[in-house]
């Protein structure tokens, strides 16, 4: 009898334990803010419905095209892409204020002369921005706008006020101006301005993918069963008002990513019928791809959210490292220097290289560019 009640107690306390660990978690599962439990959430939705058919269905706009706010071009640039054969066109997102960060893209990786003498290949680097927020310095900034675009002609600007939540509206600018003034590029690369962007790889690998046509192409850093931001202090807050589902479309991150003509046009087409109130830019870029049914690849040595590691074995495959302002120019000198070549190849230069990326990218505490997989491609 002293066994069975034992047994007994402690059956009830199991089953105690069990409620309070279920309510606890139906606790938080109600919870707007717990990044815990809306990865949850998202990666169930992402795993096991794996269907976003209704979420396109829902955020589509039956409008006319005299419906769609427009903005107007200050700068347009539209005859940059006219009669040549562009292999690709790098739109980098800018703000008024950054004229140091554009002119060490222009010195550097987005140097369009350097990739045409050395690599035979013409790419088009072009700035996408809005106009200040600040009323104060804007005619200002616009007069210093307006005579850097004299000099450079790379410049493409419209009338929106140029703030994060109007990131978006930059998208739509880019592939807007795409479709109707450089329908001929066969790539196209939607950059940030901290971003330092390895062209000479980017293009050979670019070359080698136009002569076998391919198409529905997006590479970039993919994110997969990613959930809104619920915490209303987070810079990425998303409302249910604005997107109301656990979890979204597959996209890459905004920073860097590349995709091909078609997709371009697509994705363009995708954003005439969408309602264009979210304001993250790759998740909108996500939501319209995912209507067009082009899915994303990943790339490996397109960057996370730290600088790549400065080594001639890294700079061999890189294609994008992030959070670069100052350094650029060091990295861009480092990076083109004829010795990676020497160093890192043939069959010892490709083992030597296996191992110092797998020291390099296979570290507990590495903040993350690349994942420890690239250290075995």
């Amino acid at each position: 009898m002293f066994i069975s009640t034992r047994r007994l107690r402690r059956c009830q306390f199991v089953q105690v334990l069990s409620f309070c660990f279920v309510m606890s978690l139906m606790l938080m599962w109600v919870q707007d803010d717990n990044d815990v439990v809306n990865h949850i959430k998202s990666y169930s939705y992402r795993y096991l419905i794996n269907s976003y058919d209704f979420v396109n269905d829902s955020l589509t706009i039956v409008r006319d095209k005299s419906d769609i706010q427009n903005y107007n071009y200050l700068i347009s640039n539209k005859y940059k892409c006219q009669s040549e054969n562009v292999l690709l066109l790098v739109f980098v997102k800018t703000s008024p204020e950054n004229r140091r960060r554009r002119d060490a893209i222009r010195r550097t990786w987005g140097n369009e002369d350097y990739i045409r003498s050395q690599y035979d290949a013409t790419i088009k680097v072009m700035f996408a921005l809005g106009i200040d927020k600040d009323p104060a310095k804007r005619s200002l900034l616009q007069k210093q706008l307006e005579n850097e675009n004299k000099v450079y002609n790379d410049l493409v600007q419209q009338d929106f006020l140029d703030t994060f939540h109007n990131l978006t509206l930059k998208f739509l600018l880019q592939f807007g101006w795409v479709n109707t003034y450089c329908p001929n590029a066969k790539f196209i690369m939607s950059s940030d301005d901290d971003i330092f962007v390895h062209t000479p790889n980017l293009v050979t690998y670019l070359k080698d993918l136009d002569q076998i046509g391919v198409q529905d192409f997006w590479i970039g850093r993919v994110h997969r069963g990613s959930p809104p931001i619920r915490k209303r202090n987070s810079k990425y807050y998303v409302p249910y008002e604005m997107y109301q589902w656990s979890s979204y479309p597959d996209y890459t991150a905004g920073a860097a990513y590349v995709v091909s003509q078609d997709v371009a046009a697509k994705v363009y087409d995708a954003s005439q019928t969408l309602n264009t109130s979210l304001y993250i830019d790759d998740v909108f870029m996500g939501i319209c791809a995912n209507k067009m049914k082009v899915v994303p690849q990943y790339h490996l040595f397109f960057s996370g959210e730290g600088k790549a590691p400065y080594h001639q074995c890294i700079f061999n495959r890189m294609m994008t490292s992030h959070g670069h302002l100052d350094d650029i120019h060091y990295l861009w000198k480092q990076a083109i220097d004829p010795k990676v070549k020497e160093l890192t190849s043939g069959f010892w230069g490709d083992s030597y290289c296996r191992l110092v990326n797998i020291l390099l990218l296979c570290r507990i505490r590495y903040k993350d560019t690349y994942p420890c997989s690239a250290a075995w491609s």
